[in-house]
């Protein structure tokens, strides 16, 4: 007989998923900011992104995981996981698609999504200099 897992099911991970999603978009981070002349204090609603990190923190605090946090069910570990594979699959796609779709909207920092999501712009720049054919004497 196996170990039991902590989360029971696939369902209740993508529960848990859309539990941390939920507590994401209702819980904007809050910058204070001094405007004006007289330097009056605003505090700023600035959106969140979802982050794979902040899924395994929110699944942390909410459930009875602590270590090895969801790597085990997110690489299969010893294909203990294999019905899980579709729901993480998914939860993997969806964060990705929130930090593109958010980053495309200058909601937040693309450059930062490009990284997360290996979305770099490479660029080849090549220096070609050219050998006289008949020297510098002509």
């Amino acid at each position: 007989m196996g170990k039991r897992k902590y989360i029971e099911t696939p369902k209740k991970m993508w529960e848990l998923f859309e539990d941390y999603r939920k507590d994401v978009n209702d819980n904007p981070l809050i910058k204070t900011d001094w405007v004006g002349g007289m330097a009056k204090k605003v505090e700023r609603p600035y959106i969140r992104a979802l982050t794979m990190e902040g899924f395994e923190c929110y699944v942390m605090e909410n459930t009875k995981i602590t270590y090895p946090d969801l790597t085990h069910y997110f690489e299969n570990k010893d294909d203990r996981y294999k019905n899980y594979v579709p729901v993480c699959s998914r939860i993997k796609r969806e964060i990705r698609s929130d930090q593109i779709d958010k980053g495309l909207a200058g909601l937040i920092n693309p450059s930062i999504t490009q990284r997360l999501n290996g979305l770099v712009d490479k660029q080849s720049h090549d220096i070609k200099t050219e050998q006289p054919l008949f020297g510098d004497d002509t």
